[in-house]
């Protein structure tokens, strides 16, 4: 079924777009940290949430539910005492990972040039 689309615009701006709603979890806060942190090793919960500095552990499970209900992450539970959880990147997962990936690259390789603008504009910000 096609979703609305904009008069004289693009659907991918209208909220309704199925890209807009994969996108708002692929680039929520904590998503993109996740994807990338499991970009070629997989993790267990405890070691996702010491290598994403700052995620609560509620965010950390909210966040990878959405990323495992989207088909991006898959899950592996161990019938252990306690149980043991992994996470990896599904084939999809590991196709948007990559991407993010280059694009974190340029952030790396261009995050002081970025920032000395800010500061000549006045617009320094802080996380």
């Amino acid at each position: 079924m096609p979703w609305p689309v904009r008069e004289g615009g693009s659907e991918v701006f209208h909220r309704q777009c199925p890209a807009v709603q994969v996108l708002d979890h692929i680039t929520s806060r904590w998503g993109i940290w996740v994807l990338l942190a499991l970009r070629g090793e997989d993790l267990r919960f405890f070691e996702l949430r010491e290598r994403i500095d700052g995620v609560s552990e509620k965010m950390l499970s909210q966040t990878l539910k959405h990323l495992v209900a989207d088909g991006l992450v898959w899950r592996r539970v161990e019938p252990t005492v306690p149980p043991q959880v992994t996470y990896g990147l599904t084939d999809l997962g590991t196709g948007t990972a990559d991407r993010l990936g280059g694009i974190f690259d340029w952030i790396k390789d261009n995050a002081e040039t970025v920032l000395d603008a800010r500061a000549k504009a006045g617009t320094v910000e802080s996380r």
